[in-house]
């Protein structure tokens, strides 16, 4: 089975949450968050955990996880900004299906903050 490599910075409330799934599901969205946005570049997940969620609560990760290559060709890739700010923007209602499609464990690759 192919599979394509994601990232998604988090804050600590949604990497506690993350643990609690055992490593293998992200959060329900939150009723303001209609997307669950991961995105392709790590240097741009890197960005985000360090330049927003480290002022928002302090500390940020970047999280790295695999994906059927296929289940995730479903979900267009948007540019949010320059060309490397790739991001795929899936539905909250479809998390559960996304979650569904990741093979293994989500790890945390990077840490910023205190």
């Amino acid at each position: 089975m192919k599979t394509v490599t994601l990232f998604r910075p988090v804050g600590p409330e949604e990497l506690a949450l993350i643990e609690a799934a055992g490593w293998r599901a992200f959060p329900p969205r939150l009723p303001d968050q209609p997307i669950f946005y991961p995105v392709l570049d790590e240097d741009y997940a890197i960005q985000i955990a360090r330049d927003w969620n480290v002022p928002a609560s302090g500390v940020g990760y970047v999280t790295r996880f695999e994906v059927e290559v296929d289940f995730a060709a479903r979900y267009a890739t948007q540019v949010a900004g320059s060309a490397k700010h790739r991001e795929l923007w899936v539905p909250a209602e479809e998390l559960d299906a996304f979650n569904a499609h990741i093979v293994g464990v989500i790890a945390v690759v990077h840490r910023f903050g205190p």
